[in-house]
């Protein structure tokens, strides 16, 4: 019974941003069956384990070890490509190849120590086949091997499309009426992305926990009704200067990664990752109530917008081939063919 030793002291949290505070080292850091099979959000495809996989996690726990120290992780794997990724992952971060234990085939345990000097391996890892490269935190996904968009996906998410267009033909009339408001489909499409990011950010900065789920949504619906009341309330800038913002908003959030903020304290790590996140979210909104505002036909006009944040959805998919970071540039372009396609007169609205 090992949590009764009075030695043991019991920590709730994330396993990652565990290690991302805490300034201790230890002796043995093991991953011991971290197998969630559980989604952090319907809104994104990282697991609740995602990011203790990746090679900055990897780094990070040789960063927590002694100079004795040693590093395990077990688990029915199932896949001979998944043991070896994982077995290379940490040969990444430790700098020599770990020590593989397997039984029946796909369990397995990969031990490495940081003195290659102080492993004993009654078992040498020897790749079974072409090892594919460590996870990343910028794309998490352990269990995609890379290579072409699944077909499974590509045909799930063409049937919910093709529902979703018969769905809103049915209820919000011809698409030709919906002609008007196509700067509202890319805008809906990109909304969702931006939405899509600052979940998998948030999880990486501050843990895949329901919490930190619930900052980012209860954020994303106040920067929302922030952006209403501020349009309501106060004269705004041109739509033209507004997504000229809102441009200048994803490229600083593009070029300052998640990453660079880990190192931070917890509360300055806060403060710019929300401003990061939501500051294009709050533009991104004051465009929308004002061109929604001057809509003469406000059932088609959200119908169309809800239409292409339906297509969002299905583009944050797209993270598995860009990364989480590049679906700032599909947003950028979204945005770009939202502003194109704004008629001349409501430019300057």
């Amino acid at each position: 019974r090992p949590y009764q030793d009075p030695r043991v002291t019991r920590h709730v949290n994330d396993g990652r941003a565990f290690l991302e505070n805490t300034d201790k080292k230890y002796d043995l850091i093991l991953f011991a069956l971290p197998d969630s099979l559980t989604l952090v959000s319907g809104a994104s495809q990282i697991r609740l384990e995602s990011f203790l996989f990746t090679e900055e996690a990897m780094t990070s726990v040789r960063e927590h070890l002694t100079d004795q120290g040693a590093f395990a992780m077990y688990n029915y794997y199932r896949e001979s490509w998944l043991i070896d990724r994982l077995a290379g992952s940490a040969k990444a971060a430790f700098g020599h190849d770990p020590c593989l234990d397997t039984f029946r085939g796909a369990q397995a345990v990969v031990a490495v120590a940081v003195d290659e000097a102080n492993q004993s391996c009654e078992g040498a890892w020897q790749p079974a086949g072409e090892v594919i490269a460590p996870a990343t935190d910028n794309a998490p996904f352990l269990y995609f091997k890379g290579g072409t968009f699944p077909r499974l996906y590509l045909i799930t998410l063409g049937g919910i499309l093709l529902a979703s267009l018969i769905a809103i033909r049915a209820l919000g009339g011809p698409f030709r009426g919906m002609r008007p408001y196509a700067d509202l489909f890319f805008m809906g499409a990109a909304f969702m992305l931006l939405e899509t990011k600052n979940i998998a950010s948030f999880a990486l900065l501050f843990g895949t926990t329901w919490f930190v789920n619930a900052l980012v949504f209860a954020g994303v619906l106040l920067t929302v009704l922030c952006a209403v009341e501020t349009t309501r309330r106060f004269r705004t800038p041109p739509l033209k200067v507004v997504y000229a913002l809102i441009a200048a908003a994803l490229a600083l959030a593009w070029v300052v990664q998640p990453g660079r903020l880990l190192s931070l304290p917890v509360v300055p790590r806060l403060i710019l990752a929300t401003a990061l996140a939501f500051l294009p979210i709050f533009l991104a909104n004051v465009a929308f109530a004002k061109r929604f505002a001057e809509s003469s036909e406000s059932q088609s006009a959200f119908a169309f917008n809800l239409l292409g944040a339906l297509v969002g959805g299905c583009l944050e998919y797209a993270a598995l081939v860009t990364g989480y970071n590049n679906l700032l540039l599909v947003t950028g372009a979204l945005y770009l063919l939202a502003f194109l396609l704004v008629p001349k007169m409501a430019r300057s609205i």
